[in-house]
């Protein structure tokens, strides 16, 4: 798929969507209101976007600690971040995507949506590689002696 049709046609349509979004709520309810209404979405965005990379991050640092790959907890970080900056661009559509994106109901359905379009699939990477505890067990105890022996170098004699 070509992804620069798509970014033109959401740089063209994107702005369009907004600034008529801006004038339609600016007509209703007024100039000021609307303003407000804007850095408002912007402080409850960046308020969330903390709240729930933090708890993220959380679930990362507990998945990585335990020897599960946070693959979830990744593609929600990525979320995240689309979402912040989403919030953080002035307008009520993007303020929506981004919502959706900081949503921890939506952007679990999200990340599901994006897992099951994938087209890698974790079963599917080598089955026995993978991210391990770093738990000596007694299986990894090898029993053995050690010595060592001097080098031979050539120029040594």
């Amino acid at each position: 798929m070509r992804t620069f049709p798509i970014f033109a046609f959401l740089f063209l349509v994107v702005p369009i969507i907004e600034i008529y979004l801006l004038i339609q709520v600016g007509t209703v309810i007024g100039a000021l209101p609307t303003i407000l209404l804007v850095v408002a979405t912007a402080v409850i965005g960046a308020y969330l976007l903390r709240q729930q990379g933090l708890s993220t991050l959380a679930r990362f640092q507990k998945n990585m600690s335990t020897g599960v790959v946070p693959a979830r907890e990744m593609i929600e970080g990525v979320l995240l971040l689309i979402g912040g900056a989403l919030l953080m661009t002035p307008g009520f559509f993007t303020d929506a995507m981004g919502f959706m994106c900081l949503v921890p109901f939506t952007r679990r359905f999200l990340v599901d949506q994006l897992i099951s379009r994938s087209v890698i699939k974790a079963s599917g990477m080598g089955g026995a590689s993978g991210f391990r505890a770093s738990v000596v067990t007694e299986e990894d105890i090898i029993e053995g002696e050690y010595s060592q022996k001097p080098d031979k170098h050539i120029g040594n004699k």
